[in-house]
């Protein structure tokens, strides 16, 4: 089943590499590439699944994700943080404000993908 995913990132290699893998799992893809405009597509398009970056202008990744996490409206919202490998502190930051999970940067797209399905409940 088709879910709708947001990738959040203002790295082009990133993001040409997340939507490829996401369409081709079978997904609805859409992209933001900072955070102000992530912020407003989860609010417009109400995705299954953010695919969300810490750093990034305008408002980093912790912010969307507060914010995301305050609106009663995006309950259901799933949120996957991805951010530098060796930072820890990030990582529990972001779990803390309620990611749903986190993945270091460089990924495995075998991992990602595997992380995204479970997420999705698939």
């Amino acid at each position: 089943m088709s879910k709708r995913i947001l990738i959040v990132d203002d790295e082009p290699n990133i993001v040409i590499s997340l939507e490829f893998l996401m369409m081709r799992e079978g997904h609805e893809v859409r992209v933001a590439r900072d955070g102000e405009a992530g912020l407003a597509a989860v609010r417009t398009h109400r995705p299954d699944l953010v695919v969300l970056d810490v750093m990034m202008p305008k408002l980093d990744g912790f912010a969307v994700l507060e914010a995301v996490r305050a609106d009663p409206n995006l309950t259901g919202t799933r949120i996957l943080m991805l951010t530098a490998k060796g930072r820890e502190a990030e990582q529990t930051k972001g779990m803390a404000l309620g990611a749903d999970a986190y993945m270091p940067k460089p990924f495995s797209t075998r991992d990602l993908v595997a992380k995204v399905k479970e997420l999705l409940g698939g």
